[in-house]
Formats: structure tokens, sequence, C-alpha cells
């Protein structure tokens, strides 16, 4: 019960500053500089080649700027972000915000195990995904685009949420959904989603 009202907290002082954010607009410029120390791990341009961490072209501006709020406010946890994290300020995110998703989004590979992505259309089907991710799976405002992400991340993401390690924003409905995936239909799902064109 105090787990969730601390996040449910923290859930209204993210909203509270994310209502700040939006006071002036944002420079896609100053993020792109201040991108530079994003590029070791989530890769040049924003495509990500490292194992388990996202690729950030493209991702809805909005849900860029949430995620880090609840990585500067401590709902969610990164040993890598929290240092970086800390050195930003409210302009900063609403710039990389711009920035990132001003790009063109990752392409997913050429689909290997087409079998295996129709389980995954189905179990995305089934949970009705596309209702929050939209029928394409590019995203929307503060929800996450999930075509073209890296396959083994959306496997972590998943997992995450299925077992609370990831809270905030709409940690509920996805760990309600996750809770309820076999790992089967978790290693589907992914590779469907990490697939899309």
């Amino acid at each position: 019960m105090r787990r969730q009202f601390l996040s449910h907290a923290i859930s209204v002082v993210a909203f509270l500053t994310l209502g700040s954010l939006a006071a002036s607009a944002a420079d896609v410029a100053a993020g792109k500089a201040r991108a530079e120390i994003c590029a070791g791990c989530h890769g040049d341009n924003g495509i990500s080649q490292m194992e388990n961490v996202p690729s950030l072209a493209g991702q809805p501006d909005q849900f860029l700027q949430w995620q880090l709020v609840f990585f500067r406010a401590g709902s969610r946890k990164n040993e890598q972000m929290q240092p970086i994290v800390e050195q930003i300020n409210n302009e900063d995110i609403r710039n990389l915000g711009a920035y990132f998703a001003s790009l063109t989004p990752p392409k997913g590979p050429e689909d290997n195990d087409p079998d295996l992505s129709k389980k995954g259309a189905q179990a995305a089907a089934g949970r009705r995904c596309g209702s929050c991710h939209t029928d394409s799976y590019a995203g929307t405002k503060a929800v996450a685009r999930l075509a073209g992400q890296r396959e083994e991340y959306l496997v972590k993401a998943l997992h995450d949420y299925k077992t609370s390690q990831r809270v905030g924003g709409a940690g509920a409905a996805m760990a309600e959904i996750a809770y309820s995936l076999s790992e089967e239909e978790i290693t589907a799902l992914a590779h469907y989603l990490a697939h899309l064109q």
C-alpha cells in the first residue's frame, strides 16, 4: 500500500513538473547538442546498437519527456541514467524530447521468423496493444513507439512491467497486461514489434 502511495505521489510530482515544461517552445538544436551524452548508449541519431538499450529516435516527444522526468524523480531507476538525469533541467528535458522525436525512427530488420511474428501479432491483438500504442505501434503523445524497437529490450521491458520493476506513467496498465503474458507470448510479441517496418 505504501509503495503504491509513493508511486502515485511521484507520478503527481512528475505530472506537475511536466506541466511546467510546456511553458516555452522546445529548441531541437539545443536538444541535439545536449544529446551528445546520450549517443554513447542510445546510438548516433538515437538508434541503439547496444543490447537492452532502447532506440529513442522517433519516440513521441511527450513520452520521452515523461521518461526523463520519471528517471529524475527516481520512480524509474537505471544505474547509467541516474547520473545523467541529475544534470539536466526542465529545459533540457523539453529540448531532448523534441530532438529525439524529430529523428527518423529505426526500421525493423527483415523478419527471419514470420511464424513467430504471427503469434506475436495475435498476442498484440488479444491484449489490444494498438488501442494505446496505435494500430501501427508508432506511439502517440505519452505512449511509446514500439515498432522497430530492439527485440531484447522489448522482452526486458515486458519482464520489468510483469515483475513491477518498472513503474510510472502507464505502469499499472502495462503491469496488468504483462502479468498475464506467458514467456512464449512475451518472446513472440517482442519479435513481432521489433520487426515491424
